[in-house]
């Protein structure tokens, strides 16, 4: 499995980055652009020179689109992932399931303001690499119960002292 996403601990700091899989360098190729601009300057416009300029301008556009889009695809991923390195600080500095917060997808959706079905294909789909080993998206969340005290306790929790009594 390869990681979408890499958390590096730099002496306490965590750092995050995009596996370069998932951010292309996309750029609109300069040949297609110095075309434009040469039939801008040019005199005779023919009909077949105005058809090939319209053809090249949609073309150009699309590929506008496409970046922009995968520019925004880049950020939806980043935001999420930062949202859910922040909520579980303690994990991502430690490797220690037991420090792990309990965490919804709506936790997630309310920091990034992004809606919890966005969140939710996030988390379901895509991985970190950390220092402690790769991880599903999906591993960080979890619900909460509350002790008689009234502190909320994650269920991983619960089900890891389980295990070990």
């Amino acid at each position: 499995m390869i990681p979408d996403f890499f958390i590096l601990n730099n002496n306490g700091k965590l750092e995050l980055s995009l596996n370069s899989k998932n951010a292309p360098d996309l750029r609109i190729s300069e040949g297609y652009r110095d075309m434009l601009r040469d039939y801008d300057r040019g005199d005779k416009k023919d009909k077949r020179q105005k058809e090939a300029v319209l053809f090249i301008k949609q073309k150009i556009d699309a590929a506008k689109w496409f970046i922009d889009a995968i520019k925004q695809r880049q950020h939806t991923l980043l935001s999420t992932m930062e949202a859910i390195m922040n909520y579980q600080h303690d994990f991502f500095l430690t490797g220690d399931e037991t420090t792990m917060k309990p965490m919804i997808l709506k936790d997630i959706a309310d920091i990034t303001q992004l809606d919890i079905s966005t969140v939710s294909r996030v988390a379901n789909s895509k991985y970190v690499q950390t220092e402690f080993g790769t991880f599903k998206l999906k591993f960080f969340f979890s619900e909460s119960l509350s002790t008689d005290s009234g502190e909320e306790v994650s269920t991983r929790e619960v089900k890891k002292s389980c295990r070990t009594s």
